[in-house]
């Protein structure tokens, strides 16, 4: 067996792991379902089940004014934010795993390259600026991406360890990209425009539509899948730079395309609900606690798990009270004791 197979070997739990995904899967698809029924407008298992008949084989199995009531309920209103909860918590638990291991470091979440404060400012630069809503969300994804080229060119100014100088350069986008978000709410009218910024940032579901989620489900979808095939050598990678380049890898080229990649579905994700923290930091963690530091079937988990996380985070926030909380309020305020928990145990070494 070479070097670069052990790397990438599976621990001796490995089809247990599989069942894992499996069971998290399963356990997806029952969320999915009973989050269709939660709301302000209840509606049974039963009739979730007779309109989902009638939707894919197209043989009527309700009244025709009850189809029409529940195809605007569960398929025009909840069906949306139900797979924009999903896809936000695959790509942040994806991107977050990736970055993680491409640092070597579990502390690492998709904000320390400045992506989420640059897709926030692009966001509220779009709300200011844009004339509608396709606008915003474009400088929201431009915003994202800019603040991470920003990091690596600050990266390449300077000669040193590579991953330190791009983890200082991602400090200081993020600062940059936080300053000009201020700016950009400074300037805002505080009658319109700051309030629909405010809101936005504190993330949330409220907004996502069939066409938005239509047009971030490819390539946040096509990232996914592109982390998930460079999964072995990511594990490469977690392995350290000079391990990695002893495998006869460049790591150069694999490091700009999977930051890359978990760039673009990261950004993706402001688009389509706002600032929504920590899910990228807390659960690889959690997934490394099931499943272990193999990243060809840790993404897959985390993906899962993300996307069930977010989605009862998104069920507790809209049905707790009577008004609906800021989703991302709610991951914050799980995600907090999370870190520090994760604190008091960052000392005892990772892997």
């Amino acid at each position: 067996m070479n070097r670069m197979e052990a790397a990438c070997r599976p621990g001796l739990a490995g089809l247990g792991r599989h069942w894992v995904a499996l069971l998290l899967a399963v356990l997806l698809l029952m969320t999915v379902l009973v989050s269709l029924g939660l709301g302000k407008y209840p509606v049974s298992f039963r009739e979730i089940l007779l309109f989902l008949q009638q939707q894919v084989l197209g043989r009527p199995t309700l009244a025709p004014d009850r189809y029409e009531l529940l195809h605007n309920i569960l398929w025009e209103i909840r069906a949306p934010r139900i797979a924009a909860a999903m896809l936000i918590g695959a790509a942040l638990a994806a991107s977050g795993t990736a970055f993680q291991s491409i640092f070597v470091n579990p502390l690492v979440s998709p904000k320390l390259l400045g992506v989420l404060p640059g897709a926030s400012f692009g966001a509220a630069l779009g709300m200011l600026l844009a004339p509608s809503w396709f606008g915003v969300q474009l400088c929201c994804f431009a915003g994202g991406v800019a603040a991470v080229g920003l990091a690596a060119g600050i990266a390449r100014l300077y000669r040193g360890d590579r991953m330190l100088m791009l983890v200082l350069g991602g400090i200081i986008s993020g600062s940059l990209f936080t300053s000009l978000l201020s700016i950009v709410k400074y300037l805002a009218d505080p009658h319109d425009q700051l309030p629909a910024i405010v809101y936005w940032l504190m993330g949330g579901l409220s907004m996502a539509n069939s066409r938005t989620i239509t047009g971030v489900s490819i390539p946040i979808l096509a990232g996914l899948g592109c982390l998930m095939l460079m999964a072995r050598y990511l594990n490469a990678l977690s392995m350290g730079e000079e391990e990695a380049g002893s495998l006869g890898l460049n790591v150069g080229v694999l490091r700009f395309w999977l930051i890359f990649c978990a760039t673009v579905i990261s950004a993706l994700t402001v688009v389509v609900g706002g600032l929504i923290a920590w899910v990228g930091l807390i659960v690889p963690h959690i997934g490394r606690l099931l499943v272990g530091p193999d990243n060809r079937i840790l993404l897959p988990v985390t993906a899962l798990l993300g996307a069930l996380y977010l989605l009862v985070v998104d069920d507790v926030s809209r049905l707790l009270l009577d008004v609906e909380i800021p989703l991302g309020i709610v991951t914050s305020l799980i995600g907090i004791p999370f870190f520090i928990l994760l604190l008091k145990n960052a000392r005892k070494g990772w892997g």
